[in-house]
């Protein structure tokens, strides 16, 4: 067995960043709608937080180049991605203002839907928290959408999926 055990420091972020790989995610990709037009950016940092009243949140990386748009935010949708939308995802991790791949439409509170997701959490910001270098953003549920599929998962810096029942 070859174990790595260390005390997380600036010295040793690679290696925090290497164990926290670990844990497999979900891959998400949150939009929001802006004076510009509609914008995105894939997260795996989101997690349910309450069922009564209805939150979730994900978190925003300070250094984010999208970080003005989304820290500012009132309303927006976080996506659960499927499994074969790992393209789309990787196109919004490159490029948030491009949505010229996916199909999309707007709803009543001008977010952006993106279409064949596993899952939609449409929000309204309940809570902004400061958190090291990142914001964490907790998000009141407004309207859920989930349909069946396999979801899109994130681990060791690379993108997978559950394999099927047999």
């Amino acid at each position: 067995m070859n174990e790595k055990t260390f005390t997380p420091s600036p010295d040793q972020s690679m290696a925090f960043r290497e164990a926290l790989g670990c844990f497999g995610t979900g891959v998400t990709v949150v939009t929001a709608h802006t004076q510009d037009g509609p914008r995105a950016i894939t997260v795996n940092s989101f997690s349910s937080v309450s069922l009564d009243p209805p939150l979730v949140l994900w978190c925003l990386a300070k250094d984010s180049n999208r970080f003005d748009t989304f820290s500012t935010c009132q309303t927006y949708s976080v996506h659960v991605m499927a499994q074969d939308q790992q393209d789309q995802a990787l196109k919004f991790a490159r490029n948030g203002l491009d949505f010229s791949h996916a199909e999309w439409k707007l709803d009543e509170a001008e977010r952006p839907h993106l279409t064949e997701c596993l899952a939609r959490f449409d929000c309204t910001l309940h809570a902004r928290h400061e958190a090291g270098d990142h914001l964490i953003l907790v998000g009141h549920v407004d309207r859920v959408m989930h349909r069946k599929g396999q979801g899109l998962i994130f681990k060791r810096g690379q993108f997978g999926g559950f394999a099927d029942l047999i």
